[in-house]
């Protein structure tokens, strides 16, 4: 499997950006960082392992950009304004910076999937219902939707704007992205063991938002022996992954 690392300059972030990409060509695959997790983490905690025949075989190019949540999502002491600011800083060098840039390391057709584990599904959730323009298929893993989660008493646009479950509630019948999202795969799983109260609950509240609005979802709850953790989430991804590309 054909490994590379890049550290390139982003002006959304004004700061050296690493990430790595694994693959040479087929359906670009974004997997973003759990919470203040690092690009290195998804191959250390072997999540790419669990994807590497699709890699090889030319169906998935994966990559695994760095996080910033340290100074938004995590900061919790810190100004609110300032650290959802840094999060759209980071949704911005996402959608402008990374995947152009990903694309131009391979031979990449079609739009792209997003995943992502615990905070990570978060990210990947947002950058979907964002951007189903440049992503058709999200595969969020044990995650919540909720951005003021993150942010208790505080509401702001930003918060609204990085919350798929207050945005969606608000998106008119007749928004352009309704079609774009019927025409995807949106894939929400979490489990009911140790660890996933909050992500169960988020998991529910989306499912609701996205049944009202009549937007098509595969959403799987597996059992109460599926922890928020790891070893569940490598087993969950190559069994998501394989109906996609099946």
């Amino acid at each position: 499997m054909i490994t590379r690392y890049f550290r390139e300059y982003s002006l959304e972030l004004n700061r050296d950006m690493e990430y790595k990409v694994y693959g040479e060509r087929g359906r670009l695959c974004v997997a973003m960082p759990s919470q203040d997790g690092r690009f290195y983490d998804f191959e250390n905690f072997g999540m790419v392992e669990t994807v590497r025949g699709w890699i090889e075989d030319g169906q998935i190019m994966l990559a695994c950009p760095d996080g910033i949540d340290g100074e938004s999502w995590s900061d919790k002491y810190g100004d609110p304004r300032r650290r959802i600011e840094m999060q759209e800083r980071y949704f911005r060098y996402i959608t402008r910076e990374l995947e152009p840039r990903v694309r131009n390391h391979g031979d990449t057709w079609g739009k792209a999937i997003v995943t992502g584990c615990s905070l990570g599904a978060l990210h990947a959730g947002i950058l979907f219902f964002r951007r189903p323009d440049l992503f058709d298929t999200l595969i969020a893993l044990s995650g919540t939707y909720n951005a003021q989660e993150m942010f208790p008493g505080y509401m702001d646009d930003l918060i609204y704007d990085n919350s798929p479950y207050h945005f969606l509630q608000n998106m008119p019948a007749d928004h352009p992205y309704m079609n774009l999202y019927r025409q995807s795969s949106i894939i929400l799983c979490v489990g009911q063991g140790a660890w996933e109260d909050e992500m169960l609950a988020g998991t529910r509240a989306i499912e609701s938002v996205l049944r009202q609005k009549g937007i098509p979802a595969w959403v799987d709850y597996w059992g109460y022996d599926v922890n928020h953790d790891w070893c569940w989430w490598r087993k969950q991804l190559p069994y998501f992954i394989s109906t996609i590309l099946s």
